[in-house]
């Protein structure tokens, strides 16, 4: 039976949470009314990918970098003092499944360190996972901290099992191994990486996982970064393209099923056969009967990692992350 699912590309307000989340919930409204079960936003949507640490000089640039760090952590997601409760309260208005990117601020640790963290909601509006992404690419390292395992999980939903990791997370390939051996319906890359070399990798993946790929960067232009930005126009040419997008569903053993949507501000749509996975994977089954485990074995620590440990002499307490099932 086909499902049918949702790919927003549409620009965030970058840098304003509030904003970005107005568009977030008219974007579940419209894929909802045009029949969607799950919609899938680009890495780090809330509040926007901090494009400009690719475009800052190092030290020489501080100052500047210094400033829109701040930004972004006013802005940013505490999941852990429900800063997700619009967005779960819509997916259950909707009945939908929704795989969010956002930064996402540690309020109980430090206080300040940001994640960048995928977030899968059930259609009833309950958190199903939270998944931080472990190896930042590049000057990434300056904004987000390195995730653990604790969110590497496939989760159960009416449509199929879904897993996600984000963006160069998909070149790790016992992160997707990881992935692949909890019997993956539908694999979700959001990214910032888009072009002929990811949709390459997205239908590798496909065609290895045995499993649905859907991918996502977000479609943005220059003239969608907010007038008062800082520097807007030292980091930005008024007529770039900064990213195209390129949405794209891959079916199960390869083959593109929509998309890539290419410099368009909008939603691609695509109905899915879940069981199409299953099928697929009768001659090409890595995590099983292709896999070889009296040769090969992957062990998955998924331990939170804490930062400290208190001891107030009659029982422990230790800060971290809920832990999802």
């Amino acid at each position: 039976m086909d499902t049918r699912i949702a790919i927003s590309q549409k620009p965030p307000v970058l840098l304003d949470l509030e904003a970005t989340y107005e568009h977030a919930i008219a974007s579940i409204a419209e894929a909802a009314a045009e029949g969607a079960k799950l919609i899938v936003f680009p890495e780090a949507y809330l509040p926007g990918y901090p494009i400009w640490i690719w475009r800052l000089r190092p030290g020489g640039d501080m100052t500047l970098a210094n400033s829109l760090h701040a930004k972004l952590r006013r802005n940013s997601v505490d999941i852990s003092a429900g800063g997700l409760d619009r967005l779960r309260e819509a997916a259950a208005q909707h009945g939908m499944i929704v795989v969010m990117g956002l930064n996402e601020i540690d309020s109980q640790r430090s206080g300040s360190t940001l994640y960048n963290t995928v977030v899968t909601i059930g259609s009833d509006g309950s958190i199903l996972n939270s998944h931080r992404k472990l190896m930042p690419t590049n000057p990434e390292r300056m904004v987000w901290g390195f995730g653990d395992a604790s969110g590497l999980r496939v989760v159960e939903t009416p449509i199929g099992r879904v897993g996600s990791l984000i963006c160069w997370e998909s070149y790790m390939p016992l992160a997707r191994f990881a992935l692949y051996a909890q019997n993956i319906d539908i694999y979700v890359a959001p990214t910032w990486d888009s072009g002929e070399t990811w949709l390459t990798t997205m239908k590798h993946i496909a065609r290895e996982g045995g499993c649905w790929v859907l991918s996502t960067a977000t479609a943005l232009e220059a003239i969608d970064i907010p007038e008062d930005f800082p520097d807007r126009s030292k980091l930005f040419a008024e007529d770039e393209w900064i990213n195209p997008g390129d949405a794209v569903v891959v079916k199960p053993f390869g083959g593109v099923a929509a998309g890539p949507l290419h410099r368009v501000k909008g939603i691609l749509y695509a109905d899915l056969d879940v069981d199409a996975a299953r099928a697929a994977r009768r001659s090409l089954d890595v995590a099983g009967h292709y896999g070889r485990p009296d040769i090969f074995r992957l062990e998955v620590d998924r331990k939170a990692r804490l930062a400290v440990h208190f001891d107030d002499g009659t029982h422990d307490l230790e800060l971290g992350r809920p832990h999802m099932p």
